[in-house]
Order: C-alpha cells, then sequence, then structure tokens
C-alpha cells in the first residue's frame, strides 16, 4: 500500500504515522503527489521521478542550478546598474516564426529604457524589473499578412517596487517599444529566477526547517542552496479565509507555491508552505 494510499484509507498507525508527520516537508517517493487543497491548486499534479529529469520549465522541472549561478553572478555584480545597449540584429526570423535567442535577448534589453531601469525593482530587490517572460506578439489584425507582416514580442516584467506586471511590446524591424501597458492583480507563471529566490528564501526561513531534514533525509547532506533542488513552481492567490495573515495579500503580492524534488531523487511535498516574494516572508497553509 503507497503512501498515498494509506494517508486517504487512515491505514497510517504507529511507526508509519511518525515517519510520515515528522517534518513539515515530506519526501514522496511514489510516482506522482495528486495535489489537492485551495481552488487554485485543483487538478495540478506533480510529474513522476522518472520524468522529472535535470531539464528546467514550469511543468517539467526546472532546474535551480542553472539559475542559481546567475542569481549568484548577479549577486557578485553589486555595482550601480545600468541599461545595456541592444545587441546587433543576430539571427532573424519571418512571418509567425518563434522569436530566435537573438531576437529574444534584443527586445528585453530595448524594453527596457534608462527611466524603467531606474524606476523598478527586481525579485531580489535590487534595481531593474524582473523579465518574466518574452514571446512573439499576436498579429494586428489590419497589418499585412505573411512574410513581409511587421514581427513584434512582447517581453513582460514584474516589477516589485510596486507590484505591477508591465508588457511592452516591441517591433523587432524598427527596434522600439510601441505600447506599454501596466496592470495590477495580474500574476503570470513564475519564471525560473523567481522560484530560485523563493527557494532561497524558504531555505533560509525556520519555517523550511522539514523541507531541510527532508533533504538530509534523501541525501545525508545539508540543503544550503536553491541550485541542490530541481524546482517547479506555481503563483498562489489568497483565497477569503484560507491561508494566514501573513499570506492574506497574495495575489497583489507576487507569491509562490513550491514544488522542489532532490536532484536524481525524490520530490518532496512543500505544498502547504508559501513564499509571498513581494514582502520576503514565508506562511505556512492550514
Amino acid at each position: 500500500m503507497g503512501l498515498k494510499t494509506l494517508l486517504e484509507t487512515g491505514g497510517v498507525g504507529g511507526n508509519v504515522r511518525k515517519i510520515v508527520h515528522r517534518h513539515l516537508g515530506k519526501v514522496v517517493a511514489g510516482a506522482a503527489i495528486a495535489v489537492a487543497g485551495t481552488a487554485v491548486m485543483v487538478g495540478i499534479t506533480l510529474p513522476g521521478s522518472a520524468g522529472a529529469d535535470e531539464q528546467g520549465g514550469q511543468g517539467a522541472g526546472q532546474s535551480a542550478q542553472q539559475a542559481g549561478q546567475a542569481g549568484q553572478q548577479g549577486q557578485a555584480a553589486a555595482q550601480p546598474g545600468v541599461v545595456e545597449q541592444a545587441p546587433a540584429e543576430g539571427e532573424k526570423g519571418t512571418g509567425r516564426d518563434p522569436l530566435t535567442d537573438d531576437e529574444t535577448k534584443r527586445v528585453a534589453q530595448i524594453a527596457v529604457n534608462q527611466q524603467f531601469f531606474g524606476s523598478s525593482e527586481n525579485v531580489e530587490g535590487r534595481r531593474g524589473p524582473q523579465r518574466v517572460g518574452v514571446d512573439l506578439a499576436e498579429q494586428d489584425e489590419n497589418a499585412p499578412a505573411g512574410a513581409n507582416a511587421p514581427r513584434r514580442a512582447d517581453v513582460r516584467f514584474y516589477d516589485y517596487k510596486d507590484d505591477t506586471l508591465v508588457t511592452k511590446t516591441v517591433n523587432l524591424d524598427s527596434g522600439k517599444v510601441e505600447q506599454t501597458d501596466t496592470q495590477h492583480g495580474v500574476q503570470p507563471p513564475i519564471s525560473s529566477d523567481e522560484a530560485v529566490e523563493a527557494a532561497r528564501l524558504l531555505i533560509a526561513d525556520p519555517l523550511g526547517a522539514g523541507l531541510k531534514a527532508d533533504f538530509k533525509d534523501a541525501t545525508g547532506k545539508e540543503l544550503t542552496s536553491p541550485d541542490q533542488l530541481l524546482l517547479n513552481s506555481m503563483a498562489y492567490r489568497a483565497t477569503s479565509g484560507a491561508q494566514p495573515a501573513v499570506l492574506a495579500q497574495c495575489g497583489d503580492h507576487r507569491c509562490v507555491r513550491l514544488f522542489p524534488k532532490v536532484r536524481n531523487g525524490p520530490w518532496i511535498d512543500s505544498r502547504d508552505l508559501v513564499v509571498d516574494l513581494s514582502a520576503r516572508k514565508v506562511g505556512k497553509l492550514g
């Protein structure tokens, strides 16, 4: 009888019950975790160990090692920030082709001018907005069709200074920002940098003790850094009366639920913990 079955049937007792409830986080060795709870979690199922390899992504296990190293490099360069000049055009797509790597890098830098950079704040509390996504923009109905149609990209940033989602539409041909849209209370998928910062805050918080204990049980090593984990994540939005006061602003604040996995090992169940990245606090759901 597996862990999930034992819990559902009430067949956990004696020493087994003590093991299951020993930590705030539980090491999950089964094929999957069926996640239940508040409405925002309904239908979410974690992938099994067999499918959760060392690759990243919101739905397939993102590699915290690469993102963690990038975060460490950013912390090491704690000098006054400046906006980089947009790179040369590089490889270009045509029509509705997906954005090339060169195009993605170029539009992301075009979208951040000096004023926007200086007035915004990223997930680590540093100057500059937090980039959360770049996608090919929807085609204008009035624009010419075919390969000659202008290519535009929507670059999304989360500004932690005032908890706003800022979307800038960049024309790839002209290299100019054509439109800026600002929204409050909108929570796009969590980026890899945000997931890594959430894990860093959780590891440092007293509520992360269970996660660290389970990691040590699984590996025999101390958990000290997000790059020791593979991270799945999702944005958390507060539901009336369903969370402690420390998490009541989630939705207006940027809040994260983490689903960590030991590298080359089991998942660790930390679904009852939520990290408020805006307030840099951790709360536990009842």
